[in-house]
């Protein structure tokens, strides 16, 4: 099952929201289609919103209806904007929009017809590579895995957050196809429950043991041992190795310093801001109350209750054992490790 794919020049996404229990695909026409599938959480997980960005670039410029090679680069900036706007904190969707900008400059000499084959084609390699770097960040983050360990993870880092194999599940997924008898504790994720209905899921599918269990129980888990490692994905990753994830994340980085458990973040390179230098200058989207206020559609609190909402937090970079990129492993990250990686 894919998470997205392009067919007779639509992407077809699959629609998060009504996992587990239906199997469907929101066909996106137009690049407003795609912000709207984003924004509506459609697609999530910071990799797939940037390679459902990269193709709505290319929607928008079959969409265009400019002969001039500037009347399609100002249409490009436009639905660039338009897209960016959806989800703030996680930063791929940015960058895969900052790659298909780049390269319809790198042919403003040619004509917009030739222009728009190069962005199609540029967001199917996007799509291609996305998969081929997280299999790359399984291999290395596998060697950090012994046999037998129980992992501790939260929201859903798998093949549904990428355009295939996952970040944190992936690298789960390739100790698991090592042979590796590692078990998961998946939390539930409130409130979208991206744990509960997604990441259960994608585990079980590969046969991986999982146990749900509700955010607050880590806690406890912790104080009877019963937690190896926790792995994460992230959202946002800035100069100085700070993190942004789904909200919960920080919590569960301060009970594994705690209790002396490896905390580990799988991320691919895309999710680096080099450009902010430090967690405090990470914008962090809110949502709406309702999201909290009912589960599905049955409301669970009173009228006029104060709600808020953010989606992400922020977890420093010393509370964190390693960073898992495509690249390799960042071990105790800080501002130098992560210059260094770069300047390779």
């Amino acid at each position: 099952m894919k998470t997205l794919f392009w067919n007779e020049n639509k992407l077809y996404l699959l629609d998060q929201r009504k996992l587990p229990h239906e199997t469907s695909y929101v066909i996106c026409a137009d690049h407003r289609a795609v912000a709207a599938a984003i924004r509506n959480m459609v697609v999530r997980g910071a990799p797939a919103i940037g390679v459902a960005a990269a193709y709505g670039m290319a929607l928008a410029a079959m969409q265009n209806r400019s002969s001039s090679i500037a009347g399609l680069l100002a249409v490009l900036q436009s639905a660039g904007n338009e897209l960016t706007k959806t989800r703030p904190t996680a930063v791929n969707l940015r960058w895969a929009i900052e790659q298909m900008l780049a390269k319809a400059k790198q042919y403003s000499a040619e004509s917009v017809a030739v222009i728009t084959t190069q962005l199609i084609s540029e967001a199917e390699t996007i799509a291609a590579e996305d998969i081929k770097i997280n299999r790359s960040i399984g291999a290395h983050g596998a060697a950090l895995i012994d046999d037998g360990a129980r992992i501790l993870t939260l929201c859903n880092a798998g093949a549904l957050a990428t355009a295939g194999y996952g970040t944190a599940l992936g690298v789960i997924f390739a100790a698991h196809a090592k042979g590796h008898k590692v078990s998961v504790f998946a939390c539930e994720t409130r409130p979208y429950l991206q744990g509960a209905r997604l990441t259960t899921w994608e585990l079980s599918q590969a046969g991986v043991p999982v146990t749900l269990i509700v955010d607050n129980a880590a806690g406890l888990l912790f104080q009877r041992k019963m937690i190896d490692m926790v792995i994460v994905g992230a959202d946002r990753i800035v100069a100085n190795g700070d993190v942004a994830n789904k909200i919960g994340t920080y919590p569960l980085s301060v009970l594994a310093a705690e209790h002396g458990v490896p905390f580990y973040v799988a991320a691919p390179l895309s999710t680096f801001d080099l450009t902010l230098s430090s967690r405090e200058e990470i914008p962090i989207e809110e949502r709406s109350s309702r999201e909290i206020t009912h589960i599905a559609e049955v409301k669970i609190t009173g009228d006029e209750i104060s709600v808020y909402n953010p989606s992400f937090d922020l977890t420093p970079a010393e509370k964190i054992s390693a960073i898992i990129t495509e690249q390799g492993i960042i071990h105790r990250p800080d501002r130098g490790k992560i210059a260094e990686l770069f300047a390779k």
